[in-house]
């Protein structure tokens, strides 16, 4: 096997810095040293790498032209644009929010307002790479006009730093401008935008109209800007290349273009020296008034060390419920780690009291970009480090439904967001059902919210909801070229839909069997769940450039007459040689989204005994699962890749599931700025490095954890519900992890022979010691020691199979 020995013989170069660092020691071990904000920021990361507060309304960077500024700020060379105070994080697609940016002059040209350049195009400038800064809670850079800019950010207020004592004036006077733009990163400003300019003291309001970057409708966006440092000198509006200062209200159309017309605000100061010029700028989707409000109960002092001090405390306190033991081990490890963790908490953002669509007590969060990507990992991943906050993610995605008649599948900017799949809330509420988060929940109202997503087709299914429900009620699958005349949204996606369908009934199984006496609801779920067996077509072969892979029987698109149709199993993936194959949300793309046949065919999450069985029993499924990652079929950059990572052990092989995660990380998983293999998707990436590292992986939707051995010596999870610490230990831990095969195993002390474990293991601090070896081992490779499944293992024989 090409993989083992690779992984066998790779070595890796470690510096000699070693770090010891547990909680349990006594030690001032800060995680905040080892969070590189940064990580991602170039080569698609899409990651927002500014100043914010756990799922912090104001996010506060300098957004850049680059191409892939979805975040805002890329370390890839562009210019920046202005510093702007509300932002996504990892979102692909089209950039996000962005919104009224601010831009500083040291000085304009002649010592006249029009001497400065203001729209964004022209106005954009490259920034010191050398001098780019970011912690937890911070951000700052100078710009090449000398100017330098750190920030900081509350709940809903940034606060900004301009230093304009290094600037280069060209022999104009010091009198620094700072304008306010009306427009956003991806220019969607509709008509009618507003802003107000107080004459006197150059406080900034105003709001408009844009467009969200992956969804429906438009949203209306609100800010307060105040600024201290220096006497002000005059200040007023502008619009395209010119401005006054004896206009102080504008409002303004989007114009007929590509970019909509520049406007906005500006406040000219008297020179201040070497004193810096602050700016506060408090947003709302409420109201102006609410912004201000905001601004000055959060930030009344302009205190930016106060400011930063706060939010450091903030993470610090998320942060430090997981410590690890790393003697010996490279310190990159512990920055991937912590980094990977920190990027878990920057999406979804806490809307709770900006929701101006519905009158509610409940919590409201946004920016779910999108329960696609992170019910896999990312919200499994807080339900362990910070239940209290997935709680509030439940109330709230309940309460849409109450408000909008649906559970959203993505959402952001107070806009439904587009369904890439499945109705993946009912996983995201079924693996914090069985977990069991209660706290507030009213899982009645859940429980009908799924059954809806199960049984009512939407009119616009593209936004919420299940589209071809009769066929799947009566056929069993989703045809392709369904006929569907109750709903509308993207005709393709067959094969993907039907397998996430099959795995969004199971959820609603799960739920109906704890909730009690719906034993009829459990029965007809779990029944459905197997709807996936329709489409796979047990004849068909897959080649690979003319050549046979050797493997028979693949999913296949089912058309209404219960004939098959054809979708090459390589179509989408890594080795697919056509560049214009399309798996997304077209109207003409493929039966798979995001990816293969060959990646969706593993993609059975709970019925993995009846898969194997499907694909020629234990030893097929894992010689299959090689040629998946070891023919670079798979991408490790999105989702549908990650539990194919550790899938061998279901196989009885738990070991390769070791190996797996030691060839994708660090190889593909680094802690440069272009160090995620995919756009970071809100943390789903981050998540998935922080599950690897730590030894455990889920299986979203149920009450299990994979076993591999950590990164680490040790990793010690406290829980925030129980207080009680769960704790992972190796035994003969090699930090050149040549030695990551499980020998044995004990859990209080106990021998444990099972591979995976469940929730319990932290909300009652259980620990689990695992002694290490070179060799794979049989520990985890029986019947019985392997993951529950909705179906029955069958023809496992570990010692024939892998020997």
């Amino acid at each position: 096997m090409a993989l083992l020995l690779f992984c066998l013989t790779l070595s890796f170069q470690f510096v000699s810095i070693h770090v010891y660092a547990q909680k349990s020691t006594g030690s001032s071990f800060d995680p905040l040293q080892y969070v590189d904000q940064l990580i991602g920021s170039a080569n698609g990361g899409n990651v927002f790498p500014g100043a914010t507060l756990p799922y912090g309304m104001a996010k506060a960077v300098a957004d850049v032209d680059s191409g892939s500024n979805q975040g805002g700020f890329t370390t890839e060379g562009g210019k920046v644009t202005g510093f702007s105070s509300m932002h996504d994080s990892g979102t692909g697609g089209l950039p996000s929010l962005g919104n009224f940016a601010l831009f500083p002059y040291a000085s304009c040209v002649g010592d006249e307002v029009d001497g400065c350049t203001y729209p964004k195009q022209e106005r954009k400038i490259p920034y010191v790479s050398s001098s780019v800064k970011a912690t937890p809670g911070y951000f700052g850079l100078t710009l090449a006009s000398g100017v330098k800019v750190d920030m900081t950010a509350s709940y809903h207020t940034s606060l900004f730093r301009f230093n304009f004592s290094g600037a280069n004036t060209s022999g104009n006077a010091s009198s620094p401008l700072i304008l306010l733009d009306l427009t956003d990163l991806s220019d969607s400003r509709q008509d009618n935008a507003t802003i107000q300019v107080n004459s006197t003291t150059g406080r900034m309001t105003g709001g408009g109209r844009f467009k969200p970057s992956f969804g429906s409708g438009t949203y209306v966006a609100y800010f307060c800007a105040d600024f201290k440092g220096a006497g002000i000198r005059d200040n007023g509006i502008f619009i395209d290349a010119r401005a006054r200062d004896n206009v102080h209200d504008l409002k303004i159309a989007r114009g007929i273009n590509q970019f909509p017309i520049s406007g906005g605000g500006f406040v000219r100061f008297n020179s201040p020296g070497d004193s810096p010029i602050l700016a506060r700028v408090g947003v709302s989707l409420l109201s102006s008034e609410q912004a201000c409000y905001s601004a000055e109960s959060e930030i009344p002092s302009f205190d930016i060390d106060g400011t930063l001090s706060t939010a450091e405390n903030a993470w610090r306190e998320k942060l430090s419920p997981i410590a690890v033991s790393a003697a010996g081990v490279d310190s990159s490890f512990l920055i991937n780690f912590y980094s990977g963790i920190y990027r878990t908490m920057v999406n979804p953002q806490d809307y709770t009291g900006e929701n101006p669509l519905w009158v509610s007590d409940e919590p409201y969060f946004d920016s779910f970009y999108c329960l696609w990507d992170s019910f896999r990992s990312q919200i499994p991943f807080l339900t362990i480090l910070d239940p209290a906050s997935v709680t509030k993610f439940i109330r709230s995605l309940i309460d849409t439904y109450v408000h909008e008649g649906w559970l959203p599948d993505c959402r952001m900017s107070l806009c439904k967001g587009y369904t890439q799949g499945g109705s993946n809330a009912d996983i995201v509420l079924a693996d914090a059902f069985i977990k069991g988060l209660a706290d507030n929940i009213d899982w009645d109202v859940g429980y009908a919210a799924v059954v809806q997503d199960a049984e009512v087709e939407p009119y616009d299914w593209s936004n919420e909801g299940r589209g071809g429900l009769d066929s799947w009620k009566y056929l069993g699958y989703i045809p392709v070229k369904d006929f569907d005349y109750k709903g509308f949204g993207p005709m393709t996606r067959s094969i993907s839909r039907t397998l996430e369908y099959s795995y969004n009934d199971f959820a609603v199984s799960q739920i109906a069997a704890g909730l009690g006496g719906k034993e009829a609801d459990t029965t007809k779920y779990q029944a459905r769940s197997g709807n996936w067996k329709n489409l796979f077509k047990a004849d068909q072969e897959s080649l690979i450039f003319g050549d046979d892979t050797g493997f028979v029987g693949w999913f296949q698109p089912r058309y209404l007459n219960g004939t098959f149709g054809y979708q090459d199993p390589l179509y989408c993936s890594n080795r697919d040689p056509n560049p214009n194959s399309i798996c997304s949300l077209q109207v003409n793309a493929g039966e798979t989204f995001e990816s293969s046949i060959w990646e969706y065919t593993f993609f059975v999450p709970h019925d993995q005994a009846t898969l194997i069985t499907t694909l020629g029993g234990p030893a097929s499924f894992v010689k299959r699962l090689d040629y998946l990652h070891d023919h670079n079929i798979t991408y490790i950059g999105n989702e549908p890749a990650f539990l194919s990572v550790f899938q061998y052990h279901y196989a009885g092989r738990p070991a390769l599931s070791a190996l797996r995660s030691h060839f994708y990380i660090p190889n593909f998983f680094s802690i440069t700025d272009a160090g995620l293999p995919g756009n970071d998707d809100s943390g789903a990436m981050g998540s998935f490095i922080a599950f690897s590292m730590m030894g455990l992986f889920p299986n979203p939707g149920q009450n299990v954890y994979l076993i591999m051995p950590p990164y680490f010596v040790s990793v010690s999870i406290t829980s925030p519900v129980t207080g009680k610490t769960a704790i992972i230990r190796n035994i003969n831990f090699d930090p050149t992890y040549k030695a990551v095969f499980i020998q044995s195993a004990t859990l209080n002390g106990v021998p444990y022979t099972k591979n995976w474990i469940d929730h319990s293991f932290f909300t009652e601090g259980k620990e689990l010691v695992l002694t290490l070896g070179s060799k794979e081992s049989s520990w985890g490779t029986r019947v019985q020691d392997l993951p529950p499944s909705l179906g029955t293992y069958k023809g496992f024989n570990w010692k024939a199979d892998w020997k």
